[in-house]
């Protein structure tokens, strides 16, 4: 595969897997301690992440969660917020300003505080009561706190009583990143001939629903707009017929992003649509993929990482066939805002 080290991907899965016995004793130490609420704070892609993980606790679990934008939430004055909140906040550097800022906010209120970070020694993972570091880079940056995310939260429901099968589910974690390199191989050479048809191309919609939205989210803004400069909508499949399905014609690329959630019919409607008047229609669908080990009942869980993976794979296609780095910038954190 085009610029895919096997070796750093599972150094960085495995690594993010074997904090399991950790995460599990932050998670008996934060429940014995007791929490009414759950909110889970980042910026940008981090607090993308985070939106798949507030549908399913609260889809599954009777914990109220809050998935939060670190730099308003320092302002708003949430009134769910109090002492009695566990947060759970990320940031691959441990250094970015707003959700530092936020850990701050958060721990002068007495809260109990969590921090997915890469590093030991950085602002959050010293301003949090329970760091998880797992050093990871952007490109598997992703993975690796989706993974830890499974963890934690499926544990903290399985002690709430509403995830019984955290066990098998854990499990089967274990051999996912296995896994998700088969989706990668499976769906290289429509990546590569994605990259092909759409180098050039100048505006994107690119829809999610369900535990797949934040992916889309994350997608258009952190990646296309980002990393390659190419302006892009993300919209809510739910959404898209109120005022977004005006500006499709058959020039338009859509982006489907389509998990297998409950909220499926809402992307499957979106199709039926984009079928009849666009031309530039892709549709990322996880149910393509066998998946061999991982249970039935969980595959609408994994329907964010399983996205994910094929997302990586048209960006690295994409950056060599526009012949545009993913690490160039132009503002962010380059100049001063």
């Amino acid at each position: 595969m085009l610029n895919f080290n096997i070796e750093k991907y599972l150094q960085v899965t495995g690594g993010a897997v074997g904090l399991r016995e950790e995460i599990e004793k932050v998670a008996d130490k934060v429940y014995e301690k007791g929490f009414k609420n759950i909110f889970l704070i980042g910026s940008g892609g981090a607090v993308a992440t985070f939106y798949p993980f507030e549908y399913m606790i609260n889809s599954t679990s009777t914990i109220p969660a809050y998935a939060e934008i670190a730099a308003e939430f320092v302002l708003q004055n949430h009134k769910q917020f109090t002492k009695d909140s566990l947060v759970i906040l990320s940031s691959l550097s441990g250094t970015t300003e707003e959700t530092v800022a936020a850990a701050k906010y958060c721990k002068e209120r007495g809260a109990t505080l969590i921090g997915l970070t890469g590093e030991y020694n950085k602002p959050l993972a010293d301003t949090v009561d329970f760091p998880l570091v797992n050093f990871a880079e952007n490109d598997f940056a992703s993975d690796s706190n989706q993974l830890i995310l499974y963890l934690l939260i499926f544990k903290l429901m399985n002690k709430n009583g509403d995830f019984p099968n955290y066990e098998a589910f854990a499990a089967q974690l274990e051999v996912l990143p296995e896994k998700l390199i088969e989706v990668k191989e499976q769906f290289e050479s429509r990546a590569e001939a994605f990259a092909n048809a759409y180098k050039d191309e100048k505006y994107h919609m690119v829809v999610g629903s369900g535990t797949t939205f934040g992916r889309a989210y994350s997608y258009a803004m952190c990646v296309l707009e980002e990393m390659q400069w190419i302006k892009t909508k993300s919209i809510h499949a739910a959404e898209f017929f109120h005022g977004t399905l005006e500006l499709v014609d058959e020039d338009t690329s859509m982006i489907l992003l389509t998990g297998e959630d409950e909220t499926r019919p809402l992307m499957e409607r979106v199709e039926r649509f984009a079928e009849k008047y666009t031309k530039k229609l892709t549709i990322l669908d996880t149910k393509d993929y066998e998946l061999d080990g991982i249970s039935e009942e969980f595959r609408k869980y994994l329907s964010p990482i399983v996205t994910s993976t094929q997302l990586q794979r048209l960006s690295v296609h994409l950056e060599d066939k526009r012949d545009h780095s993913l690490e160039i910038r132009r503002y962010y954190r380059t100049v001063a805002y």
